[in-house]
């Protein structure tokens, strides 16, 4: 199994009624910014430990737990909303660097946050790397009734248990299953993720840390305006990864393509571009010593 470099520590926080789980790796430093790492849709917070053994310089890092994934709790509701998230990062900020400016860096679902919200709260951000988080395609409003109807839909398949996660023998089971959503990922770290991703439950099968409910369709349409308009009032320095798969092409078939996300990040008043070859989507487990060294490049 892969060995951790760097141990990690777990601190519970009280973020808007919700009890939410923190990794934390080294210490505050007097006058360095904390690095504080967001995860994305349906992983978690220690998914980030192998990037984390692979800086080169101690830092204090912080990687929640987003609500519903891991071992943050659960809300009382059946579907999420966007905002959530952006109010949750706005709570951890201000209980672990009230004062002073975080470099802040979102995976996937959380580049997406991170890029949000660093327009709504410009001041709280020192440098901000936004990974794969491309946001979505353009909706027409045409498309509104059909979302509704399908976001009732789904909320009622969720209350009738039909989108239930898979869950699995054994650790085991948990490992093939991350090997073959990511054929990039080696055994000893499948093996090592494998109990921070899923817990066996109180009938011994392993389920996944991750609320069924985050499978269900936002109700509200993405709209591309307020999104440049957030874009554009980022005062920190961004820097935008790509993996050199082309997951965006992979998931939209031409609905949505790198060069028209490329075009919105024109948006960003100071934004520079790197790709992580020899990497996909998880870029963070297939290449984290490339992804340290631009993430510590880019925020010394």
């Amino acid at each position: 199994m892969y060995q951790a470099k760097r141990a990690s520590r777990s601190e519970f926080v009280p973020i808007r009624n919700l009890r939410y789980h923190v990794h934390l790796w080294g210490e505050p430093q007097p006058g360095v910014a904390p690095l504080v790492l967001m995860h994305g849709w349906m992983d978690v917070g220690a998914s980030w430990q192998f990037m984390v053994d692979a800086l080169a310089q101690d830092r204090w890092v912080i990687a929640p737990d987003w609500r519903g994934y891991g071992l943050t709790e659960t809300p009382p509701a059946d579907n999420y909303w966007f905002p959530d998230y952006l109010a949750d990062l706005d709570f951890l900020l201000d209980h672990y660097s009230p004062g002073a400016p975080v470099d802040l860096v979102g995976h996937s679902m959380g580049g997406n946050v991170v890029m949000l919200y660093t327009g709504a709260r410009p001041q709280r951000v020192r440098r901000l790397v936004n990974l794969e988080g491309f946001g979505m395609p353009v909706n027409r409003p045409s498309s509104a009734p059909g979302r509704y109807a399908r976001w009732m839909d789904e909320v009622k398949a969720f209350h009738r248990g039909e989108l239930a996660l898979k869950d699995y023998d054994d650790a085991a089971g948990v490992a093939r299953r991350l090997m073959k959503t990511n054929p990039r990922l080696t055994q000893d770290k499948a093996d090592w993720l494998a109990p921070h991703w899923a817990r066996p439950d109180a009938q011994g099968r392993w389920v996944i840390l991750g609320d069924p409910a985050h499978k269900i369709v936002n109700a509200q349409l993405s709209r591309l305006d307020e999104v440049l308009e957030l874009y554009g009032r980022i005062t920190a320095p961004v820097l935008a990864v790509e993996a050199s798969d082309d997951s965006l092409g992979q998931w939209w078939q031409g609905k949505y393509t790198l060069a028209e996300y490329h075009e919105r990040l024109k948006s960003v008043p100071d934004c520079r571009r790197a790709v992580v070859t020899d990497a996909g989507h998880m870029l963070h487990h297939d290449q984290p010593q490339q992804l340290a060294g631009l993430i510590e490049g880019f925020t010394a």
